[in-house]
């Protein structure tokens, strides 16, 4: 039997309690920021920073405000069309769906810059730590799109196609699972394998590579990925999605940084100074 015989039936619904419905959707953002937590601990004291566990949680809990927020305002912005013009209020209603990684990745590092100034803690090397945890979370993320039967590919005839029940009757790429290898598995694989080596390298180094690994693989994938069906191409019938032009900037961004880590070559600190209690006023 072909792989291509498989037919998408998975529930995105995980279990109920009482009224309330948990997707997988939701467990995979509690799970990345978790796991994304846990390596960002184990690496910091690799690195033996003056890190604490409640300086981890209380970043942990700015990002993932920021990823929040900003994932569904890029939404409402560059993929929704003027649609959310006409119906502002949906612009709230999360548990309709949509949400932009780009905006989810802005969101994180103005979140993260905001703890890192209340904390005195370091940008560049909490940056970089996060982004060794972040593909995990990727990877979460992307298996609960497939999961939910969204965001699926053009027609294919490889042998590990599926047929989506919205996706009319013909087997497609599960880019859902193509990227959940690329930005998730090998990205997070490069980034940890880089953070081993002692001493750390520079500031800047991880968060550079993110951005230009993560640019690429959402660039390449895109071919085989549909857009949005309210945008559709932007230039030509089969030419430059919304991601593809979202990602260009992040790869010119990545290279930059990378330049400039290297030439500071600066050493990953984490206090800029002795934490008291907390921030005063």
């Amino acid at each position: 039997m072909w792989l291509n015989d498989f037919y998408h039936s998975l529930n995105p619904i995980a279990f109920m309690l009482g009224p309330f419905q948990v997707r997988w959707y939701g467990i995979a953002y509690l799970l990345g920021f978790v796991c994304a937590g846990l390596v960002i601990a184990r690496v910091s004291r690799r690195w033996r920073l003056d890190l604490t566990t409640d300086d981890v949680l209380s970043v942990m809990i700015d990002v993932a405000v920021g990823v929040i927020v900003g994932a569904r305002i890029f939404y409402v912005v560059f993929y929704g069309a003027g649609y959310y013009l006409e119906h502002p209020l949906e612009a709230f209603a999360l548990n309709q769906g949509g949400m932009s990684f780009h905006g989810g990745l802005t969101g994180a590092l103005v979140g993260g810059a905001i703890a890192c100034r209340r904390w005195k803690l370091s940008t560049l090397t909490v940056a970089d730590l996060a982004v060794i945890g972040a593909p995990v979370g990727l990877f979460f993320g992307r298996c609960a799109n497939f999961v939910n039967g969204e965001l699926w590919g053009k027609e294919t005839m490889l042998p590990w196609g599926v047929m989506f029940p919205t996706g009319g009757a013909v087997y497609r790429h599960p880019s859902q699972l193509y990227e959940a290898l690329l930005e998730g598995a090998v990205l997070f694989c490069v980034l940890f394998a880089l953070s081993r080596r002692r001493p750390p390298r520079p500031q800047g180094t991880f968060i550079g590579t993110f951005l230009v690994l993560y640019g690429v693989f959402r660039f390449l994938v895109e071919f085989v990925r549909l857009p949005d069906a309210q945008l559709g191409y932007l230039l030509g019938t089969n030419w430059l999605t919304m991601g593809q032009v979202l990602s260009l900037p992040l790869v010119v961004a990545g290279v930059v940084v990378l330049v400039l880590a290297r030439r500071c070559d600066r050493s990953q600190v984490g206090h800029l100074e002795p934490a008291g209690d907390g921030p005063t006023a």
